[in-house]
Order: C-alpha cells, then sequence, then structure tokens
C-alpha cells in the first residue's frame, strides 16, 4: 500500500470515527433532556434564574447589578401555566405592563387586527385557532409576512414537528413565546359532535 493510499484509508477511518461520535454525543444530548429543543421548558428549579446566572447577560459586568431580578419583576404579573409561567397577552389587558410601542413617540398605539384564523387538524385532536389580536398587540405584521406566513389560504402547511424545529409557530412559541405543552391553548375549537345512524334512528322514534 503506498503512502497516498495509507492517508486516504487513515482519513476514511477518521470520518467514520467522527460521524458514530457525532451521533453518540446527539443520542446521549437526547437521552439527557428530550426537550433540548424548547428552551422554555426547564427543570423547576432552574426557572428564571438571576440576571448574572441566565447565560445571556455578562456576570462581570457591573450593570447586572442594577437590573431587577426576573423572579421580583414576575411576581405582580398574571401567572402562566409554562414557559416563565407568565401570561403576557393577560398582564397587557390588565394593565400590569405598557410597554412602549414606539421608543420615538410614546403616544403611539399599536394597530391591532381582530381577525381569528381557524386551521382544521386531522383526527380527534381539536382544530386550532390563531388569534391576530393577541398576536398585533406586540407585532407588527411584517414580523411574521411574508418571511414566516405567506399571506395566502393554504400556502403555509404547517406540522407539530416543523414547530418544535424551530419554523412557522416555533420561531417564537419556545424561545421568545410560551411553549407548546399546553396542547389545548392553540387547539381550542371543538370538532362538531357526529351522531351515529343508530342513535340518528332511536331519536326519530321518540
Amino acid at each position: 500500500m503506498n503512502k497516498s493510499s495509507i492517508a486516504v484509508f487513515v482519513a476514511l477511518i477518521a470520518v467514520a470515527f467522527m460521524g458514530v461520535t457525532t451521533t453518540t454525543l446527539v443520542q446521549s444530548a437526547e437521552k439527557k433532556d428530550p426537550n433540548r429543543f424548547n428552551r422554555l421548558m426547564p427543570p423547576k428549579d432552574k426557572r428564571t434564574p438571576p440576571v448574572a446566572e441566565d447565560g445571556i447577560h455578562d456576570p462581570e459586568n457591573s450593570g447586572v447589578k442594577v437590573l431587577q431580578e426576573p423572579k421580583e419583576a414576575f411576581s405582580v404579573l398574571v401567572k402562566g401555566k409554562g414557559g416563565n409561567y407568565v401570561d403576557w397577552v393577560k398582564s397587557l389587558n390588565k394593565k400590569k405592563i405598557s410597554p412602549l410601542y414606539d421608543l420615538d413617540d410614546p403616544e403611539l398605539v399599536p394597530m391591532t387586527v381582530d381577525m381569528n384564523i381557524v386551521r382544521e387538524v386531522k383526527g380527534t385532536m381539536p382544530d386550532v385557532v390563531f388569534p391576530h389580536e393577541q398576536h398585533t398587540q406586540w407585532l407588527e405584521c411584517n414580523n411574521c409576512h411574508p418571511a414566516i406566513f405567506i399571506p395566502q389560504k393554504g400556502a403555509n402547511p404547517i406540522s407539530m414537528v416543523d414547530i418544535m424545529l424551530g419554523n412557522k409557530c416555533g420561531v417564537c412559541h419556545g424561545t421568545v413565546a410560551f411553549p407548546v405543552t399546553d396542547c389545548r391553548r392553540c387547539h381550542s375549537k371543538a370538532k362538531p359532535m357526529k351522531t351515529s345512524k343508530k342513535s340518528s334512528a332511536k331519536s326519530n322514534k321518540k
């Protein structure tokens, strides 16, 4: 075997080993944290860490001492069922918070769109209701359209797998908005009850 053949052989072995190692590491991470795709699903003892320990702020910067701790800030807000356990929409509607819509014009208010979109889903799971009003209280239309959602009926196929991979609704939900752990929060429109032919016949006889 000449030198070039040996070099190729060694390279192939290295690639194969790296592939196995990478796969093993990924599988190990999945076993340790099956919900790692969703950073808003930490264990109870790690929810809402102090500013200096949140992994976002520089703990060495003296400015972190000036910031209000999240637990203190959240204590006056309406409690939620997941994520950081704050219901931000209810907190906004009850005027617990009043975020500025525009830094240059404090009097400017967002233009909300009161329109619900119902997405029918297969099986017995309730259909999804997407409320534009709650979203436009926080966001402008161009935050989602057209990059994330094309504003056209039937142009946006969505699956839970897609969402969990951080696409479509998952761009925000699971990162900066509530996670997808409370199914009925989105799947909120019950399907019409189907009556069997037998039960219909019995009711007609009565």
